[in-house]
This record gives structure tokens, C-alpha cells and sequence, in this order.
């Protein structure tokens, strides 16, 4: 008898700006062999130090166009402009390896993935607090305050759709987070943490949010 082959599925990782689900994605692919980063189509220039098929397949508008009309995007946005998208071969290729696409996207991405690729993993960043998340998005200081302000009021509305996720892990210790999505992705159980009342820690981080945007000049004393 022949042992069955292992089926591996893309884990999508999502969260609002300020959460670290970037850091965290990179992390896992580069601590386990069997997570490879899911490779997006983007029609934006190349920046410095990018290279096509490494960072991203960097293609014209038109042929993305036909991507989107083909149906062969598991994704698809336009941001500032431009359009990123997840190709699904990307996704399929990686299953035929026996490795897991890892895909650091939006909310709305995440759920574009489960209706195109049903045996996808969506897993929610979760920051322990308003005030990390705050802290996390002011630390590179190069956005204003009224910027951080619109990224706090787009994450309070995400946070509610936190229950709609496969799982959901709080991002508090770096290296307990990678852990928690390889024991998600191999054990696919109850693995990662789970709260008894999410709905109950979604209005918590709602309600601090709301706080700390009604509080003049709070951004700049949770910064420091």
C-alpha cells in the first residue's frame, strides 16, 4: 500500500495595516521549507532591487485585464492605481509541490481566496492591544497623524470581520505567532488560540480604538 500523498493548501494571512502579519509571513517561509511565498501580478513599475518573478510577476494592464477575464486570478485589486492579484496557478503549483502558498493580503482579498480556492487556510492577525497597533504603525515615522488616524478607523471596521476567519492568532510574541501558522497549516486542528468570546475582544479593540481617536494628540504619547 502506497502512503497517501500530503495535501498541502494556501495559508492566507490577513490583518489590518500595523498588526505584523507582513513580518510574520516572512518568517514562516524563511524558518520552514514547506511554505514558499505566494508570488503576486502587479502592472506597477518594478521599484529598486526587484525582480520579476521574485517579488512580483510585473505585468501591463492589458494583460492583466485578460488574467481577470480568463478568471485565472484567485484575487484581484487595484491599489493607488494600479492592479495586484494572486495568479491561481501560482497556488496550484505549490499545492502539486506539496508546499503551502503563503499569501499576506487584505480582508478582502482573504475572501476572494476562499470563494476561488475552497480548501484555503485564512488565519487573522490579532495585535494585543489598540495601543500596540498605534505604536506599530507610527514606529517608521514617516506617515502624518491624519494618516495613521484613516489606518486605525479602516482597522476598526476589519477587526469585525475577524469571526468570519478560520483562526485567529494574536501576534503579542513573534516566534509564538510563526508557530502557531505551521501548527495551523500541519495539524490544521485547534491549534492556535482561540478565544471563548471573539466578538467580546473585537468590541474591546473597537471601543480602544475609538478612545484613542477621540483623545487629541494620543497618537503622538503612544508613539513614544
Amino acid at each position: 500500500m502506497t502512503a497517501s500523498r500530503y495535501r498541502a493548501f494556501p495559508v492566507v494571512l490577513s490583518a489590518p495595516s500595523g498588526t505584523g502579519k507582513t513580518t510574520i509571513a516572512r518568517e514562516v517561509v524563511s524558518r520552514f521549507p514547506n511554505f514558499v511565498f505566494s508570488i503576486s501580478a502587479t502592472t506597477r513599475a518594478p521599484r529598486s532591487g526587484e525582480e520579476h518573478g521574485r517579488d512580483y510577476c510585473f505585468v501591463s494592464r492589458a494583460d492583466f485585464q485578460a488574467m481577470i477575464e480568463r478568471c485565472e486570478l484567485a484575487e484581484w485589486a487595484e491599489v493607488h492605481g494600479h492592479l495586484y492579484g494572486t495568479p491561481t496557478h501560482v497556488l496550484e503549483d505549490a499545492e502539486e509541490r506539496g508546499v503551502h502558498a503563503v499569501l499576506d493580503i487584505d480582508v478582502q482579498g482573504a475572501f476572494q481566496v476562499r470563494e476561488s480556492i475552497p480548501n484555503a487556510v485564512l488565519i487573522f492577525v490579532f495585535p494585543p492591544s489598540a495601543t500596540h497597533l498605534v505604536q506599530r504603525l507610527t514606529a517608521r515615522g514617516t506617515e502624518k497623524d491624519a494618516e495613521v488616524r484613516g489606518r486605525l478607523q479602516a482597522a476598526r471596521s476589519e477587526f469585525g470581520a475577524a469571526g468570519k476567519f478560520d483562526y485567529v492568532i494574536v501576534n503579542d510574541d513573534l516566534s509564538e505567532a510563526v508557530e502557531e501558522v505551521r501548527r495551523v497549516a500541519e495539524v490544521e486542528g485547534p491549534a492556535s488560540r482561540r478565544w471563548a468570546d471573539l466578538s467580546g475582544e473585537v468590541e474591546r479593540i473597537q471601543r480602544e480604538i475609538d478612545e484613542i481617536l477621540a483623545k487629541d494628540g494620543a497618537l503622538g504619547l503612544l508613539a513614544g
